[in-house]
Parts: C-alpha cells; sequence; structure tokens
C-alpha cells in the first residue's frame, strides 16, 4: 500500500476541541480518552497537554496573567494550524481568562477552522479531592500562590459548545458527550 492510499483510510476533517477547566477537573483524562476512540476511527489525532506545552514550547513563561494569555495564544496557534491541515486537535489547558478564550476561538473563525469549547465545569472541592499533581495540597500549605480557582481567577465559560460535569459522569461518559458534539457537527 502506497502512502497515498494509507491517507485515504484516514478522516481529513480537522477542528480544535478546547477542554477547559480548574486544575484536577478532568481534562487531559477526558482528551485522552477520546483521542483513543477517534484514532480507532480513522482521524488523525493530536493531545495538545498543558504541561507538555509549557515544558516544550512556552518555556520561561510564568503564571502572570500576561504569561498565561501568552502561553494560551501560543497554543491556540499551533491547534488551529494542526486543526485546518486535517487534525482533531484536542487542548486541555486551563485557559483561566474569557479574554484569552475568545481570541483563540476569533483565530479559528477569521481561519474558518472548526473549534468546540468545552468546559469541564468540576467543583473546585472535588478538583482538590483529585488533586493529581498536588497544586491544591501545596497551595493550602503555602508552598505556592496563583492557583487557579483558589487564588487566582478562573472566568467560566459562559456559553461554551459544552458542559461537562465530569464529577457525576464517567471518563467514559464524559468523552462520549464530546464525541457525540462532534459528530452532530460533522467533524466525528
Amino acid at each position: 500500500m502506497t502512502t497515498f492510499e494509507k491517507q485515504e483510510n484516514h478522516v481529513t476533517t480537522g477542528a480544535t476541541v478546547w477542554l477547559t477547566g480548574l486544575p484536577s477537573a478532568g481534562k487531559t483524562t477526558i482528551a485522552y480518552e477520546l483521542a483513543g476512540r477517534l484514532r480507532g476511527e480513522g482521524h488523525r489525532v493530536e493531545v495538545l497537554d498543558g504541561d507538555e506545552i509549557r515544558e516544550f514550547i512556552s518555556a520561561g513563561l510564568g503564571f502572570s496573567r500576561e504569561d498565561r494569555h501568552t502561553n494560551v495564544q501560543r497554543i491556540g496557534f499551533v491547534a488551529e494550524l494542526l486543526a485546518r491541515n486535517g487534525v482533531t486537535a484536542l487542548v486541555p489547558v486551563i485557559a483561566p481568562y474569557a479574554d484569552s478564550r475568545h481570541a483563540v476561538r476569533k483565530r479559528h473563525d477569521e481561519n474558518d477552522t472548526a473549534y468546540i469549547e468545552v468546559h469541564v465545569a468540576t467543583p473546585v472541592d472535588v478538583c482538590s479531592v483529585r488533586d493529581v499533581k498536588g497544586l491544591y495540597a501545596k497551595q493550602a500549605a503555602g508552598e505556592i500562590s496563583g492557583l487557579t480557582g483558589v487564588d487566582d481567577p478562573y472566568e467560566e465559560p459562559e456559553s461554551p459548545d459544552l458542559r461537562i460535569e465530569s464529577h457525576n459522569q464517567t471518563v467514559q461518559e464524559s468523552a462520549a458527550s464530546v464525541y457525540a458534539l462532534l459528530s452532530e457537527r460533522g467533524l466525528a
């Protein structure tokens, strides 16, 4: 089979699925669950994990409002580039500020690239129990400050394309609801 024949087996409609929410809300877990399902159907998929982006693309940025905005814009640029080239970019990133998320959506709109905003609306008390990275414990102990949703703002999306209450359903159910929206819009 030639490379061209292999490419014909892939679904080529790209999109960005931006999963925003508090630390430990379940964004990355949902993204990887969804990625597996989409890849199984022949979609080209990339997960742009916020922690990996900070390490490799946004190294040196801090957590000021300006640096967070710059980080989100860099991620948005990469996601839009992937999406317009037939890749489903799953972006599990906190992106705490509405204006930053709006700018990313605007870039997608200007390039006629599909964009779906998913708010993983997990309450802070549930996130602090999950505390995957130990951030809430460190903040409570006074070791860190500026934790989104605790002592730094998180501006919840007013009208996301989808709102998931991950604390009320399984990871599979959460991923299935995103998949259903992608399907409804002809993107899966």
